[in-house]
């Protein structure tokens, strides 16, 4: 578990990659210039830890592409406070960041092995979620409703009604829809039945999955 200047100044290095890809927010960018995220990675692909790319993790997934974590973090616009509700934990580096910015986050995971060893290891780091749940991320989290903003770390072919209702007013949901590609796609809402759609470009994500556990 160590942290080193070589680390340090590799995460520098990314931060300066995201800003030229035109990450603004200087909280995201000071996250992830914080954030160890070769702790978070499978020992085999430690050396690759702080360049700008997914890579795989346990269960068949992955730890997403830096760039992709600033940007989605950077449309939910969060402040102190905000209370978050994150669909596929993961290796639990998106939980971290968004922990850091200072959200109450509530994050669901269908992956019992990676839920059980994330849960485990995010406290170890000093990165404390409000809740980590095993679960079905589709059906999102009706008992802590609504959030603030919701964010999907996995490709949805559709958009889950239920995350729409959990927002409150003036909340953002952040998802990638689509099959094969996806299309980044936030939803802000504007009133009981009312939302805004705005559409961000291509990205990668692995699917999510519906009633898998």
């Amino acid at each position: 578990m160590k942290d080193t200047f070589k680390h340090q100044g590799l995460r520098q290095q990314l931060v300066n990659v995201l800003k030229n890809k035109g990450i603004t927010n200087e909280k995201v960018l000071q996250a992830i210039g914080k954030i160890p995220r070769h702790l978070f990675m499978d020992s085999s692909f430690l050396d690759h830890a702080y360049q700008d790319k997914a890579f795989p993790i346990a269960a068949d997934q992955t730890i997403s592409q830096p760039y992709t974590v600033a940007f989605q973090s950077e449309l939910l616009q969060i402040e102190p406070g905000h209370k978050v509700l994150e669909i596929g934990t993961g290796s639990g580096y998106q939980t971290a960041v968004l922990c850091l910015l200072g959200a109450r986050v509530f994050s669901i995971e269908r992956q019992q092995e990676l839920f059980k060893k994330t849960s485990r290891f995010l406290p170890k780091l000093g990165y404390r979620a409000k809740k980590l749940i095993f679960g079905d991320g589709y059906k999102g989290l009706p008992e802590e409703a609504p959030f603030d903003s919701i964010i999907v770390t996995a490709g949805a072919p559709f958009v889950p009604k239920p995350l729409l209702g959990q927002l409150k007013i003036g909340g953002r949901l952040v998802i990638p829809v689509g099959d094969d590609v996806q299309i980044m796609t936030m939803f802000i809402r504007k009133g009981p039945k009312e939302f805004e759609q705005h559409e961000f470009g291509e990205f990668r994500f692995v699917p999510l999955l519906e009633d898998k556990n």
